[in-house]
This record gives C-alpha cells, sequence and structure tokens, in this order.
C-alpha cells in the first residue's frame, strides 16, 4: 500500500487510462506538476495509445489497465467513458494505486457506492474531477456562504443553456445512448453545476422533475433537456434548468441568495471560460457586470471548451497529489462526486414516475400554506 511517507521523497508515477479528447487536459496537467512523473498511458485502440505515448514523450503505451497498473503507479487517471470507470477504479484500488477519475463517478449509484467503499477498504485516495469548484468566483461565494456574507442559503438557481450540433453526439459511438453514456445533458454537461449547487446550498432532501429531447432526438436516445425543483435539508429551495437544445448557447448561471437576503451569481459564458461573478447584491448595493459581453461568440467547439479547463484541472491535479503527499483528503472525493450523481439520477427517476424522490426529511414546513392547513 501506497503512504504519504512512501512518496514525499521521489517522483510520483502516473498513469493514464483512456486517451480519448479529455485525456490531453490530465496529460498538460501532470505534466505542469515538479516531481510527478508520466510513465504510461494505456486504451482499448492500442494504436491510440501509440500515437498519444509517442506525441507526449511517455515510455510506455499498453492495452489493458492490468498492464498499465503493472508499471507499478501511484496514481491513476481515468479517462475512460463514463460507465467503465468503476471497474479502473477497482482494479487500481486493488493494486494500491489512487485514483483521479473523471466526471461522472459512475452512472448508477451502486457502482459509485462500490467505488467509494473500494478505495475505502484499500487505503487510497479516489479524486473525482469537477475543476468548475476551482474558479475563483466559485470560491469566493463559498466563501461569502461561509463567512456570513450571504449567510445559510434560501434560494437557488442554475441554469445550464448550451449549444451542441448533430455531430457531437455522432462522432463517438457511445455517446447519446443510455448504456454506455449514462444520460443526456444532465450526466455529461450539467452535472459540473449541479455539483456547485449543492456544494454552494447544502444537502438535498428531495428532488422534482422533467426530461425530454426537443432538438436531438433523431441521434440521441437519452434527455437534451430537463428542468428539476430541489428542496435541501436546511429548507432552501433552488430550480434548475438545462439543455443542449439551445443555439446560440447562453452559457451557465448559478444565482444563490442567502438567509441575509444577499444575492451572489456565477456565470460560465462562452462555455469552457473562467466562471466570474457577474452579480454581487450585498449590504444594500448591487455590482454588476453584463451576462453576455459584446462581441463574444456564443458557440465554442469541445476542443475550445476543453482547452479553457486545463488550468482548472491542473489546480484540481495539483490538490489531488497535494493529498497523497500530505496524507488529507482531496478537494473533491468519491463521496462528494456521488451527490451530484444522486441528484441527476433523481431527477431521471422523478420523471419517469412523475413523483418526487426523497433522500431525506423534509425540514418543518415554513409554506403560508401550511398555516393556513394546520
Amino acid at each position: 500500500m501506497i503512504t504519504p511517507s512512501s512518496v514525499t521523497a521521489r517522483s510520483l508515477r502516473i498513469g493514464i487510462a483512456g486517451c480519448g479528447a479529455i485525456s490531453a487536459n490530465h496529460l498538460e496537467a501532470f505534466r505542469s506538476l515538479k516531481d510527478v512523473e508520466i510513465v504510461g498511458v494505456c486504451d482499448i485502440d492500442l494504436q491510440r495509445a501509440k500515437d498519444t505515448a509517442e506525441a507526449w514523450g511517455i515510455p510506455a503505451a499498453v492495452n489493458t489497465v492490468r498492464e498499465l497498473l503493472d508499471l507499478e503507479l501511484d496514481i491513476v487517471s481515468v479517462c475512460t467513458p463514463h460507465p467503465t470507470h468503476e471497474d479502473v477504479v477497482l482494479q487500481a484500488a486493488a493494486a494500491g494505486a489512487h485514483v483521479l477519475c473523471e466526471k461522472p463517478i459512475a452512472t448508477d449509484l451502486a457502482s459509485a457506492e462500490r467505488m467509494v467503499k473500494a478505495c475505502e477498504d484499500a487505503g487510497v485516495q479516489l479524486g473525482v474531477l469537477f475543476q468548475r469548484r476551482f474558479w475563483p468566483a466559485a470560491q469566493r461565494i463559498r466563501a461569502a456562504i461561509e463567512d456570513g456574507t450571504l449567510g445559510r442559503p434560501i434560494m437557488g438557481q442554475c441554469s445550464v443553456m448550451l449549444h451542441r450540433e448533430a455531430e457531437y453526439y455522432s462522432r463517438d459511438a457511445w455517446r447519446g445512448t443510455w448504456a454506455n453514456d449514462g444520460g443526456g445533458v444532465l450526466m455529461t454537461q450539467a452535472i459540473h453545476y449541479i455539483d456547485l449547487l449543492q456544494w454552494f446550498m447544502g444537502e438535498v432532501a428531495e428532488v422534482y422533475g422533467k426530461i425530454n429531447t426537443y432538438k436531438h432526438g433523431d441521434h440521441i436516445e437519452v434527455e437534451d433537456s430537463a428542468t428539476a425543483i430541489i428542496t435541501f435539508t436546511s429548507g432552501a429551495m433552488a430550480t434548475l434548468e438545462a439543455s443542449t437544445a439551445v443555439s446560440p448557447s447562453l452559457g451557465v448561471q448559478i444565482r444563490v441568495t442567502g438567509e441575509t437576503g444577499a444575492s451572489a451569481c456565477l456565470s460560465e459564458f462562452p462555455e469552457g471560460s473562467d466562471g466570474r461573478v457577474d452579480l454581487w447584491a450585498v449590504s444594500g448595493s448591487i455590482s454588476a457586470e453584463p451576462v453576455y459581453p459584446a462581441g463574444v461568440d456564443p458557440n465554442v467547439s469541445l476542443s475550445t471548451i476543453n482547452g479553457q479547463l486545463i488550468p482548472h484541472h491542473t489546480a484540481q491535479v495539483r490538490d489531488f497529489v497535494r493529498s497523497i503527499r500530505g496524507g488529507g483528503e482531496p478537494a473533491v472525493t468519491g463521496g462528494d462526486a456521488t451527490k451530484a450523481l444522486r441528484i441527476l439520477l433523481a431527477v431521471y427517476e422523478s420523471s419517469r414516475t412523475g413523483l418526487p424522490v426523497r433522500f431525506a426529511p423534509l425540514p418543518e414546513s415554513t409554506s403560508p400554506l401550511a398555516r393556513i392547513a394546520g
């Protein structure tokens, strides 16, 4: 088993599982750190693994996770399609390697829970990529909640209104299918912002939601649009809307109002750009910036989106390496990532049944209707 004391005085050995588009962000992030060595990559397409290794100057290119783990790794970085995450994580944990996994952690709760338990039992860290938590804007809102500037959140809004063309889904056979993608806009895009919303708002008690497919029905079997009402154990409420049927893209906005009455809004526009606080309504005054600056192209390519996120991938990778060397938990654990997964899966379940999905007891109602009924 790898312990903090065993890795403090040497370079960490890194292996990348999966050489698809997002692996470039992991490669860039690890390569930028000191005392870290990427020793191998693997992919079910061995030629793609070899091409990646040659392009990045990596010693080994292999076909299986087992061969990758034979390189005596300290960290496995998981960049494989969503439903394959569990198999990679369980193999890595059994080998005593720490794991940094792309989002979503899994496509079903049982799988996520098995992954978390396997890493706990093996004594290795499991981190999951939610790099937008590392935006300075997101950190500012979180701090304002904790220091009382906003106070305990009471109302929230999360709007994820993005643009995708048919080619996005047709490029990879696994995209847009329940079996291989696990879901649509909620699972692949909105999960980042669901994570931020619950990080700001707290533990969830109930989810009531609907999904539909308005634009991409000829190309996908999953949803391209969703909406939900989320109630938190604190009694706070939030709304969620998400779509990839928007043209031009409207980007992302997350707004939080706290018990002090103060509000803050974070926006990401265009998609992939750094989140920024464009509304700060505190102490009786409002500071605001345009949500949609003039002259900005609203629709950007996936490669541009991924490229602009590299600094935040790097921040999270740096934090993960810190956790291994120092023995503490990473900023985003497998347990943290499971919370966002549970919320979006509840939207699917609620849409299927027409009923809310309850996670925890609701707090005593403060609704005027409840007082009338009483």
